[in-house]
């Protein structure tokens, strides 16, 4: 069966960084896209940034631009989110999700992933 394991988040400082990690069993990542969520509390689940399969184009929200990086390597079946300059609205549940047909077009539509992983909780606070 598909898995997908989040790892990395914990509580930081605001202009601290993080690095979470989303790894893949049962299934290769080469040919998806994959895209990162964040939920905070009483607010819905918005996208963060995503990468495609074939050309590795990279999209990001504005809230993060500049910020977050995302990257993948796919011999690790691995993808990565790098968080840089955090600030506390950045607090949420961080999710990966698998888009299986490769493109990150429309991204933020939750609807186009197949798999989802358990999420990791990322808090920034003084």
């Amino acid at each position: 069966q598909v898995q997908l394991v989040e790892s990395g988040g914990g509580l930081v400082q605001p202009g601290e960084s993080l690095r979470l990690s989303c790894v893949a069993s049962g299934f290769t990542l080469d040919y998806s896209a994959i895209g990162w969520f964040r939920q905070a509390p009483g607010k819905e689940r918005e996208a963060v940034s995503c990468i495609s399969s074939t050309d590795g184009r990279t999209v990001y929200a504005d809230s993060v631009k500049g910020r977050f990086t995302i990257s993948r390597v796919n011999a690790k079946n691995t993808v990565y989110l790098q968080m840089n300059n955090l600030k506390p609205e950045d607090t949420a549940v961080y999710y990966c999700a698998i888009h299986t047909l490769g493109y990150c077009a429309g991204y933020g539509n939750h609807r186009m992933y197949d798999y989802w992983g358990q999420g990791t909780q990322v808090t920034v606070s003084s």
